[in-house]
């Protein structure tokens, strides 16, 4: 079921662009899950980052923070996530990727959730406040259970780190393009796109570029410097601002679909 790499390499072999999309899980509730899922993929997305909704998401801005306390209301835990995944692999085998904290999952165990993951159709994890160093232990499991660990740098990463995180992830790098936390920004500094052009002379696994990407514009410019673009907030609020799940999934869709052109390629 692990498709992440060959998706990836399938990409940069033909030179196109990554477009992966971030939903946090049960928000608006459990039952829109599924429909945005498959709403997201329909319009064109490489990849899923599948949120588990956690009480301190220390990294995201107030868009998804909102959105982990909803679904965390409406009963969403990490164990309620895998139906919601077994069910959407029997619609699509698009990479999805579990992106979470280090709190819930160890508290689920880590052996317990990397087993049920895999199980469930998941391809990895992102998990942003776990640190490379205490990584060992983790990475071995997902290693031997056929998923990825992919972990973040930021402006601000010494090109040290950047070495080691180069060695220690798999899939991709996940580049903040700044720093702070996730949120939808008009405009990055010129500081993001020197870092950008820094990382991929750095690296050899594809780069892709969260936090910050607002629009189609955005988009295209953040693509150039890398593999792709990750977008999060701008999605989740196009969902808060939709009456019922058949608007979000309208909604998303059609924005997905504009990200996809300004990409270069609609699928």
């Amino acid at each position: 079921m692990n498709n992440l790499r060959g998706t990836l390499e399938a990409k940069r072999t033909k030179n196109r662009k990554i477009l992966s999309i971030y939903l946090t899980a049960g928000y608006p509730d459990l039952q829109a899950t599924v429909p945005l899922l498959k709403a997201i993929v329909d319009a064109g997305a490489d990849l899923i980052e599948l949120g588990v909704p956690f009480s301190d998401p220390q990294a995201d801005g107030p868009v998804i923070q909102e959105a982990s306390h909803k679904a965390l209301e409406a009963g969403t835990t990490v164990g309620a996530i895998f139906p919601i995944l077994k069910e959407f692999r029997r619609y699509s085998s698009v990479p999805v990727i579990l992106m979470g904290y280090a709190n819930p999952f160890m508290k689920y165990g880590w052996q317990r959730i990397v087993k049920d993951a895999a199980e469930a159709g998941a391809n990895g994890f992102i998990i942003p406040d776990l640190p490379p160093e205490e990584s060992d232990e983790f990475a071995v499991l997902c290693h031997d259970a056929g998923l990825d660990l992919i972990f973040l740098v930021s402006p601000v990463t010494t090109p040290e780190r950047i070495e080691k995180i180069n060695e220690l992830t798999t899939g991709f790098i996940y580049a903040v393009s700044i720093t702070g936390v996730t949120g939808v920004r008009q405009s990055l500094p010129p500081a993001t796109h020197a870092f950008l052009k820094r990382l991929r002379q750095q690296t050899s696994h594809p780069a892709l570029v969260g936090f910050g990407v607002a629009n189609a514009e955005s988009a295209q410019i953040l693509a150039e410097e890398s593999d792709g673009v990750i977008i999060g907030s701008a999605i989740i609020r196009r969902i808060s601002e939709a009456e019922s799940t058949q608007e979000a999934c309208t909604s998303v869709g059609s924005f997905i679909r504009e990200i996809r052109s300004a990409l270069g390629e609609n699928e």
